[in-house]
Order: structure tokens, then sequence, then C-alpha cells
């Protein structure tokens, strides 16, 4: 079916589409390591090829929405600069390096009976990614997907269709030239948002569903799903400034996790000061953040140390701004700071800077989130900085995996027992 934003007959395309990922799935399922890495670098290559086409296409989806009025942090999200493409690439590269985990066996045992009994590491079958804005993402869930022996559908937002369509041709024709079916990797071509919902309920072709983007857009895939959904809601993630911190170390770390980018789900969104040290650094980093044009929003004790600071609401504690705004509480003590983290946090990503070192095994322990950090900015929480080539997402579930998901969360596991004409009495 031929690229297209606009579809007549939606539930025929996808369900024809998710036909013909199922029969790839089983195909790849089968590939060899050296297969599916020839297909990566094949992608790679024709991205660094179409470096001019892809920033084109790009360029027609940004211009598209500035006359839309997107906000600048979704614009922020959706441009593919030079950097952004060579990460792309770099992220791909990074995949081929990996350890392939399809068929790996593990934790092989003898019974009493004789038999061996042990576990092999499977692909789910056919992954579901529905997702806005980023562009990459369509390249860093393809690669993973791939990688990891899974087909997938990949449904990009509509403000990034032609950046979109642009890598999936660079994917195309990467998987052509290495002779691995080409509907491994599908992305659907048409902005229809009856799209979404053909995913979600056809669990005969589709195994899982990753959803990325906005709140409204996972909570809809979750509540109307029929296919299980690996997902998490928002990234409000804390930084806790110790009264044992280097100030140094917390200068930079508080500044990095929420400027270095804003509209990313790992970006600080609360900051947690310990009392005794409040006025000594509250007034460096207000300074800081004011360069940067950062609206702060503090507890009262906060905004009597910081001249301009706006009064916190109940509701700044529980939002993912992801823009140029950021909340402040002066806490007493660590205990204070883990209690208001496991009340408000969506469980994506908290630091604390101390240089007490039992601290922060306690705050390791008890905070309960996906990535729990020491001295280091929340911006790491990433499976490109973890060293997974890439991520297809962060969950912030419990199950089926949790934190970044790279390789190993792209799998599943089935029992394997050996024997040699072992009968059970």
């Amino acid at each position: 079916m031929t690229m297209s934003s606009e579809i007549v007959d939606i539930n025929r395309y996808m369900t024809e589409l998710g036909q013909r990922a199922r029969a790839a799935s089983r195909r790849l399922a089968a590939a060899s390591t050296g297969d599916k890495n020839a297909a990566l670098l094949a992608i790679a290559q024709d991205l660094e090829e179409q470096r001019e086409q892809l920033m084109a296409e790009n360029q027609r989806d940004l211009e598209a929405g500035r006359a839309k009025g997107l906000d600048a942090a979704l614009l922020d999200r959706l441009e593919l600069t030079p950097g952004r493409i060579d990460s792309m690439i770099e992220g791909i590269q990074q995949i081929i390096s990996l350890s392939d985990p399809i068929g790996e066996i593990f934790d092989m045992k003898y019974r009493p009976t004789g038999i061996q009994v042990g576990r092999m590491r499977v692909p789910l079958g056919v992954v579901g990614i529905i997702y806005e804005s980023r562009p990459n993402v369509t390249a860093d869930a393809a690669a993973l997907c791939l990688k990891s022996g899974n087909a997938t559908v990949l449904r990009g937002g509509s403000e990034a269709f032609h950046s979109n369509q642009a890598i999936a041709a660079s994917i195309q024709r990467g998987l052509e030239q290495s002779g691995l079916p080409a509907d491994c990797v599908q992305v659907v071509a048409t902005t229809d948002r009856a799209a979404v919902g053909a995913m979600i309920t056809m669990p005969e072709a589709i195994d899982v569903i990753i959803p990325r983007g906005g709140k409204g857009l996972i909570e809809r895939i979750s509540k109307d799903a029929r296919v299980p959904v690996i997902k998490h809601l928002d990234g409000i993630c804390h930084v806790y400034i110790d009264d044992q911190a280097d100030n140094v170390k917390a200068f930079d770390i508080a500044i990095n996790a929420k400027t270095q980018r804003y509209g990313t789900c790992n970006t600080m969104e609360t900051l947690l000061v310990a009392e005794a040290i409040a006025e000594d650094i509250l007034p460096l980093l207000g300074a800081a953040f004011s360069e940067h044009e950062v609206e702060l929003r503090g507890c009262p004790c906060c905004c009597e140390i910081l001249e301009g600071c706006i009064p916190a609401t109940d509701e700044d504690w529980d939002t993912e701004y992801l823009g140029p705004v950021l909340s402040i509480r002066v806490v007493k003590n660590m205990d204070e700071a883990i209690d208001h983290i496991n009340r408000h946090s969506s469980g994506h990503t908290e630091s604390i800077v101390t240089e007490n070192y039992t601290r922060a095994r306690r705050f390791l322990s008890e905070v309960d989130s996906s990535s729990v950090m020491v001295n280091a900015s929340t911006r790491f929480a990433d499976g490109f900085e973890y060293g997974l080539g890439a991520e297809i997402g962060i969950s912030t579930d419990k199950f089926h995996a949790r934190g970044p998901v790279g390789l190993e969360g792209l799998t599943s596991v089935k029992f394997i027992v050996l024997g040699d004409g072992h009968i059970r009495t």
C-alpha cells in the first residue's frame, strides 16, 4: 500500500499490516545474528546517505508545526538536528555491537529425575509502538526490535509524518539489501487516529503495545487496549540535595537535570533541598535558573529565600511541566524528602546529592522508582546512556519490564527440558 496520510479503509489496512507483521515475525525469529546485524548496518548506512533528505522532510514537519502553533517544547522534540541524526545512527551501531539475547539458554539445572530444566530467551513476536513527536524513535525502535527478533508496527504522531516516512524508507531499503522481509518493520502510512484504535485491539496480530507520548495518549491506550501495554504515564523526576552534599556537585547536577533539555521524561521537575543548607545554595541556584529563564514555584520557605519565586500549589508537586518551570521544596531531612518523593513521584527517576554513604544507600533502598541515582543528573535515565544501545521506552510498570526497555526487555523466556528417553513415573 502506498504511503499516504489518508487511507480510506483503516481497519482493512491495519488488519493486512498486522497479518504481514505476524508472518514476518516468524521468519525474523529464526534469523541469525549476522543477518540481523547486516540489516542494521545497511539501515545505518542508508540514514547516513540520506541526511539531506531527512532534514528536508523534517523541515516540512517543523514548518507545519509552527503554523499549527505547537509550543517550543514540542517543536524541540520534533526537530531532527545533525547531532540527533548522528545519535540515531550511533544508536544503531551500538545495537549492532550488543550481544544478541535470542536463543540464550540459562539457569540449566539437573532435576532428581535426571532431566535438565532451564530457560531460553525468545522474541515477544510483534511489537506495536505508538509515539508522538520524536522521529528518532522510528529508527531506535526499529533497530531494537530487529536485533531482539521482533517484527514491529510503528505509528508515529501526525506532527512528524514526513520525518517518520523518510526514516521508514531508509529502514525498508536496508531490509531489502540484507534479505530480511520488508514487513519486519512497518511504519503506519496514515495520520488517521483510527489506526491507533485498531492497533491496540489486534491481539491476534500484535503481542505488546508500547506507547510513548503525553499522559492523555498513554491513559487512553491503557484504558482501551486489548493488547498488553508497557508504559509510563509521567516523568515527575526529583533531585534531593542533602545537607551533606558537595555544593559544587549539587549545583551542577540540579542545573543540568532541569535545563540540559526541557521536553524529556527524565528532566527534573521538582527540586528538594535540606533546610540546613537551603539559605546557602538556593540563592545560587535561583540566579542560575533565572539566567535560563526557568520559572520557579516554591514552598513558603523557598519563597522567603528566593525573590520572584511563585508560591507552589498542591497541583505543582504532581505536574510534569516538560518546559522551563521548576517546583522547589525545602525539607527538614532525607526522611521528609523520601516521603515527598514516594507520594508525588511517577516512579520514573530520582537522584540524591550527598557525600554520606549511609544516606545514599538508604535512598537507593527506600525510593521506589525505576531508576534511582546518587550524585548524578536524572538526564542519565536513558537507554543509550545505560549502554542499551537505545531504548524503546521507559517503563514505570513493575511487569513485564521496568526502567529503560532495551533488547532484554523486548524478550520473553520459555522453559526448555533436556532428557534422554526420560519418562515420568
